[in-house]
Protein backbone atom coordinates (compact mmCIF):
# COMPACT_ATOMS: atom_id res chain seq x y z
CA UNK A 1 0.00 0.00 0.00
CA UNK A 2 2.71 2.54 0.94
CA UNK A 3 4.51 1.42 -2.34
CA UNK A 4 1.68 2.39 -4.41
CA UNK A 5 1.11 5.68 -2.95
CA UNK A 6 4.92 6.78 -3.14
CA UNK A 7 5.04 5.47 -6.90
CA UNK A 8 2.19 7.34 -7.67
CA UNK A 9 3.57 10.81 -5.81
CA UNK A 10 6.67 10.26 -7.85
CA UNK A 11 4.90 9.51 -11.23
CA UNK A 12 2.17 12.62 -10.75
CA UNK A 13 2.47 15.92 -11.80
CA UNK A 14 3.07 18.85 -9.23
CA UNK A 15 -0.09 20.65 -9.94
CA UNK A 16 -1.87 17.29 -8.98
CA UNK A 17 0.42 16.71 -6.03
CA UNK A 18 -0.87 20.36 -4.66
CA UNK A 19 -4.46 19.66 -4.88
CA UNK A 20 -4.48 22.08 -7.99
CA UNK A 21 -3.70 25.22 -6.01
CA UNK A 22 -1.08 27.55 -7.67
CA UNK A 23 0.65 29.32 -5.57
CA UNK A 24 2.49 31.62 -7.85
CA UNK A 25 -0.50 33.08 -9.37
CA UNK A 26 -1.08 37.04 -8.44
CA UNK A 27 -4.92 36.88 -10.13
CA UNK A 28 -6.19 37.54 -13.46
CA UNK A 29 -3.71 39.29 -15.98
CA UNK A 30 -5.88 39.66 -18.60
CA UNK A 31 -6.92 43.00 -19.48
CA UNK A 32 -9.76 43.72 -21.64
CA UNK A 33 -8.86 45.12 -25.39
CA UNK A 34 -9.74 49.38 -25.08
CA UNK A 35 -9.74 49.95 -28.76
CA UNK A 36 -6.54 52.25 -28.49
CA UNK A 37 -3.05 51.94 -29.13
CA UNK A 38 -1.45 51.06 -25.98
CA UNK A 39 -4.52 51.46 -24.61
CA UNK A 40 -3.65 55.28 -24.24
CA UNK A 41 -6.84 57.61 -24.77
CA UNK A 42 -6.33 60.46 -27.19
CA UNK A 43 -6.38 64.05 -25.33
CA UNK A 44 -9.16 65.90 -25.85
CA UNK A 45 -9.51 68.39 -28.80
CA UNK A 46 -7.18 71.17 -28.80
CA UNK A 47 -4.75 69.38 -26.25
CA UNK A 48 -1.32 68.21 -26.99
CA UNK A 49 -0.20 64.67 -26.03
CA UNK A 50 1.31 64.51 -22.92
CA UNK A 51 4.72 63.15 -22.74
CA UNK A 52 6.00 60.45 -20.42
CA UNK A 53 8.80 60.83 -18.41
CA UNK A 54 11.30 58.16 -19.89
CA UNK A 55 10.33 59.33 -24.19
CA UNK A 56 12.77 61.70 -24.50
CA UNK A 57 15.97 59.71 -23.46
CA UNK A 58 14.66 56.52 -25.26
CA UNK A 59 14.60 59.10 -28.31
CA UNK A 60 17.95 60.33 -28.05
CA UNK A 61 19.33 57.24 -26.84
CA UNK A 62 17.69 55.37 -30.11
CA UNK A 63 18.82 57.98 -32.90
CA UNK A 64 22.06 58.76 -31.20
CA UNK A 65 23.34 55.10 -31.41
CA UNK A 66 21.60 55.01 -34.82
CA UNK A 67 23.80 57.81 -35.83
CA UNK A 68 26.71 56.88 -34.04
CA UNK A 69 26.84 53.35 -35.87
CA UNK A 70 25.88 54.89 -39.22
CA UNK A 71 28.85 57.37 -38.82
CA UNK A 72 31.23 54.72 -37.53
CA UNK A 73 30.36 52.35 -40.39
CA UNK A 74 30.98 54.69 -43.06
CA UNK A 75 34.57 55.26 -41.20
CA UNK A 76 35.64 51.81 -41.11
CA UNK A 77 38.73 50.99 -42.53
CA UNK A 78 39.02 48.75 -45.97
CA UNK A 79 39.65 45.11 -45.37
CA UNK A 80 38.14 43.22 -48.20
CA UNK A 81 40.52 40.67 -49.83
CA UNK A 82 39.79 42.86 -53.23
CA UNK A 83 41.73 46.32 -51.93
CA UNK A 84 44.25 44.07 -50.20
CA UNK A 85 45.19 41.85 -53.41
CA UNK A 86 45.26 45.21 -56.15
CA UNK A 87 47.32 47.28 -53.50
CA UNK A 88 49.51 44.05 -53.16
CA UNK A 89 49.37 43.30 -57.18
CA UNK A 90 50.59 47.37 -57.71
CA UNK A 91 53.44 46.80 -55.01
CA UNK A 92 54.33 43.76 -56.85
CA UNK A 93 54.61 45.28 -60.38
CA UNK A 94 56.25 48.73 -59.00
CA UNK A 95 59.05 46.34 -57.20
CA UNK A 96 59.09 44.88 -61.32
CA UNK A 97 59.37 48.33 -63.03
CA UNK A 98 55.83 48.14 -64.68
CA UNK A 99 53.65 50.76 -64.89
CA UNK A 100 50.81 49.97 -62.71
CA UNK A 101 48.21 52.17 -65.00
CA UNK A 102 45.43 51.14 -66.70
CA UNK A 103 45.89 51.18 -71.12
CA UNK A 104 42.85 50.98 -72.84
CA UNK A 105 42.81 48.01 -75.45
CA UNK A 106 42.79 49.83 -78.43
CA UNK A 107 38.89 49.28 -78.41
CA UNK A 108 37.02 52.90 -79.98
CA UNK A 109 33.57 54.03 -78.70
CA UNK A 110 31.85 54.79 -81.89
CA UNK A 111 28.67 56.49 -81.92
CA UNK A 112 25.44 54.50 -82.64
CA UNK A 113 23.31 57.39 -84.53
CA UNK A 114 26.47 59.05 -85.56
CA UNK A 115 25.74 61.20 -88.98
CA UNK A 116 29.27 61.89 -90.48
Amino acid sequence: MIRTQTTTLIRAPLAARSNGKRFASHGPVYHEPSGYLFAEKPPAKGQKRRKESWESIYYIGLFGTVAFGFVGYMYKPDSSIQSWALEEAKRRMEARGDLPKYVPSGYDVVRPYSRD
